[in-house]
């Protein structure tokens, strides 16, 4: 990946919507030169695709928190992340250091789904504790940098 590569990058965070055109008129290059990179930049995996950013309040999705998953003895890492893909209102779990064995940030319409969430989570005994923080607002949000 070169300088050029992360100008790229850095105008397709900016915007996704931007074209082959616009980026080549930006970086000095011709379009068919500026596509070849960006398919380049997803074959090796640098970009996984385009994405539209929601506002998930005004689509109901007004609950939004991150709830530390505490596992049983001799769970399985593997069990819980199957059962957190099975979730779509799970946006995304990560394993991590510390008392917690995962962290996920769900999103729910309702303080009431959310609990309902975290009943189902825990009902099988795999998880046997949860910690929930609900996000009253967002004080830093910034897309990915190249």
């Amino acid at each position: 990946m070169d300088d050029l590569d992360r100008q790229i990058l850095t105008l397709l965070v900016q915007d996704g919507r931007r074209t082959y055109d616009d980026i080549a008129g930006r970086v000095a290059l011709s379009p068919p030169s500026v596509k070849r990179r960006v398919d380049r930049l997803l074959a090796d995996g640098a970009l996984h695709g385009f994405t539209a950013i929601l506002d998930h309040g005004a689509l109901g999705w007004s609950t939004e928190a991150m709830v530390e998953l505490f596992f049983a003895p001799g769970t399985q890492l593997s069990e819980v992340a199957r059962k957190l893909r099975d979730h779509p209102e799970v946006v995304e779990a990560w394993s991590v250091t510390g008392e917690a064995d995962a962290i996920a940030r769900v999103r729910t319409r309702s303080n009431a789904d959310l609990e309902g969430l975290i009943r189902e989570l825990q009902r099988d005994g795999s998880v046997v504790r949860t910690r929930s923080q609900i996000v009253l607002s967002a004080l830093v949000t910034r897309p990915s940098s190249a």
